[in-house]
């Protein structure tokens, strides 16, 4: 087995989940590159040296560009602030080696592009965290679609709601500055996302965007709080998506319903191993959603347990997203999600941004 040495740039909540996921990633799947924890790094020498010791990295470092730039350091792994996406995959690139990013793709638009721009010039694996869509239940979900179970998709309800933000109360933090930091930056590419996986590409959205907690003790909020659109997508489906901070009650609301002419399908985060099915079929008196509980017979659930019912949790999918990665390199070829399905995240948030300004409906730009 061949070895691979993994630079992750960031320590904290995301940092400490991948570099988890690579340290069990080769046991669970038995990947053909084996990662090594080679070296992390963060804002100081301090925290950085606290990573490496709590996650086993071999070294440390204060210099993110340092790391990219460690021969030993043979694939990247970014999970920094938004803004320093761009700059760090960029520099990636330019020395030969894959990267993968965590969602937002950057801190705009204009990021994304230059970001999938060199990503394509390279020619080297790229992937960005998209990690919710990867439950064995969603996995089974976008299955269904592929197979046509469901007959023609007529209607797509997402949300990715949470309530971390609903008390106004709370004191003003980093999450309430800055437009890549609101809402639409933080919650709604992970939805997003889920459609386009799901239903293919959005044509056009009419949305709103408000805040509804301007200000937070002396601090004025510069960010959104939630928002909401209407969409049309590619395929002639009907949608609605909604992201907030603000939902009261909500701890981890990435929700989607989907409705064919043959059947439809319900999902919540918050119940993750399971996947609602209902079938237009047999006695009407008969009929109703079922739930089908996770178990070996769903995509990637097997390697975490054989026991059907049992559940895979949170870093049970940036586990998943890790062996996409290194099958990536391995293979040389492109995993789903690449840079360019985060770009097409970025097209139809700018579109939505877009559409509050000017109160009509908006295209999506494809290219």
């Amino acid at each position: 087995m061949q070895e691979i040495g993994i630079g992750i740039i960031g320590g904290g909540y995301m940092g400490k989940a991948h570099a988890v996921a690579y340290a069990a990633v080769g046991a669970i799947f038995n990947t053909r590159l084996r990662p090594r924890l080679e070296m992390v790094a963060a804002s100081s020498k301090a925290s950085a040296e606290r990573y490496r010791d709590a996650f086993g990295f071999a070294r440390a470092a204060d210099d993110w560009e340092a790391l990219i730039r460690d021969p030993k350091v043979e694939a990247v792994v970014i999970a920094s602030p938004q803004s320093t996406h761009r700059v760090a995959a960029e520099l990636a690139f330019s020395l030969g080696k894959p990267v993968f990013c965590e969602k937002p793709l950057g801190a705009s638009q204009e990021d994304a592009q230059a970001m999938t721009a060199a990503a394509s010039a390279s020619g080297l694996v790229n992937m960005i965290g998209f990690n919710y869509i990867r439950t064995p239940a969603s996995q089974y979900a976008r299955q269904l679609i592929a197979e046509g179970a469901l007959g023609q998709i007529t209607w797509f309800r997402g949300e990715h709601t949470e309530d971390f933000l609903a008390d106004p109360a709370i004191p003003a933090n980093w999450r309430t500055d800055g437009e890549a930091n609101g809402t639409m930056g933080d919650l709604a590419p992970h939805m997003i996302n889920a459609a386009l996986a799901l239903l293919g590409p959005v044509d056009s959205v009419m949305a709103q965007i408000e805040t509804v907690h301007t200000t937070r003790g002396d601090a004025v909020v510069s960010n959104d709080d939630q928002g909401q659109m209407m969409c049309r997508f590619a395929n002639g489906a009907m949608g609605h998506m909604h992201f907030s901070r603000i939902a009261t009650g909500r701890k981890m609301g990435y929700a989607y319903e989907i409705t064919g002419t043959k059947a439809a399908i319900r999902f919540d985060q918050e119940d993750q191993n399971a996947l609602w099915l209902y079938k237009a079929e047999g006695p009407e008196a008969e009929r109703g959603f079922r739930k089908i509980l996770t178990g070996p017979a769903h995509p990637n659930y097997e390697p975490f347990c054989q026991g059907p019912g049992h559940g895979t949790g949170y870093q049970d999918q940036i586990i998943i997203e890790a062996r996409d990665f290194l099958e990536a390199i391995a293979d040389g070829a492109p995993r789903w999600p690449t840079f360019a399905d985060g770009l097409a995240v970025s097209r139809v948030v700018t579109a939505a941004r877009t559409s509050n300004t000017t109160g009509s409906w908006t295209s999506v730009e494809t290219h």
